[in-house]
């Protein structure tokens, strides 16, 4: 079975913290990061970037569509 390596990006400008999608991450890869956005708001990032498995979990339950997944096959 092929092996994937994922990123996640998020557009902090859009983001605005609302949490769901650090909950949905099966591989506790995402976190509410310290700085705030230009709205205020503390916008979710990549905490452990190396555990993303690219699952998308939490661009489908992030309600301001402001994630963006990208998988690579790793061989």
């Amino acid at each position: 079975m092929a092996k994937f390596k994922g990123a996640v990006v998020v557009n902090t400008e859009r983001c605005k913290g609302c949490d769901l999608c650090v909950v949905a991450c099966p591989s506790s890869v995402l976190a509410l990061s310290t700085e705030a956005n230009s709205k205020g708001f503390n916008f979710s990032h990549m905490e452990e970037p190396e555990n993303c498995i690219g699952c998308s979990a939490c661009a489908y339950v992030c309600p301001d569509a402001c994630i963006t997944v990208y998988k690579v096959k790793v061989e």
